[in-house]
């Protein structure tokens, strides 16, 4: 993996320009309150697991800090974040938790693999300019939250006839419906299925406005 930085929307390590995070976004599209809870849990996951990362790594600390084995550091950093995330959402409201407990298991995975341990391992910058890699992290995970939303945004209506936030002692609050009798329910796009037509379409509508906006870019 190149450990050199890349747009946060149109880099080839994008969600979609190299499907990144692929998989969450298509599974975490389903409800709009799945999306919403997820995106959540990409945030806190993404923006505590790399502050951690960085103070471990700072000067002050960096000296006890084991040379090798940062990279399954890394993945239980993320890792207990994650689980800390499922707890305490667990204990607001434990069916909605439970819907989305598989996909929030995943969050840390794919950000392991987001290149951050990386790029600030191999940093040998100060301390202030290793906290620059924090926005870029945030970044990350706000281009795949603002994906996910804005699928289940579309996807939800034409597959459930809904809309839906999560909460309640079902799980999630039903902000919109639609009559079964309008035009919008189409029920393949409540399968796994639906989602990869929706994704395509998304995938070519991508393709084509990079090659307008950085015409010969492939990076």
């Amino acid at each position: 993996m190149s450990l050199n930085r890349q747009h946060s929307f149109w880099g080839s390590l994008s969600p979609l320009g190299g499907l990144t995070g692929a998989g969450l976004l298509i599974m975490g599209s389903g409800r709009l309150s799945w999306a919403i809870t997820v995106s959540i849990g990409l945030f806190w996951v993404y923006g505590f697991t790399t502050l951690a990362y960085v103070f471990l790594y700072s000067p002050m600390v960096k000296k006890i800090m084991p040379v090798k084995g940062k990279r399954f550091l890394f993945i239980s950093l993320a890792s207990f974040w994650g689980s800390l995330y499922i707890f305490m959402f667990w204990l607001i409201s434990p069916f909605a938790a439970l819907e989305v407990f598989i996909l929030l298991l995943l969050v840390p995975l794919f950000f392991t693999d987001s290149g951050i341990v990386e790029r600030i391992s191999s940093s040998q910058d100060s301390n202030h300019d290793i906290f620059e890699y924090v926005p870029e992290t945030f970044s990350q995970a706000g281009v795949l939250a603002g994906l996910m939303i804005a699928m289940s945004i579309i996807r939800e209506p034409f597959a459930y006839c809904s809309l839906s936030f999560p909460g309640s002692s079902q799980g999630m609050v039903i902000i919109m419906y639609f009559t079964e009798s309008s035009f919008l329910p189409i029920r393949i796009f409540a399968s796994s299925s639906g989602a990869l037509i929706l994704f395509g379409y998304l995938i070519c509508l991508y393709q084509y406005s990079k090659k307008i906006i950085f015409p010969g870019d492939n990076s």
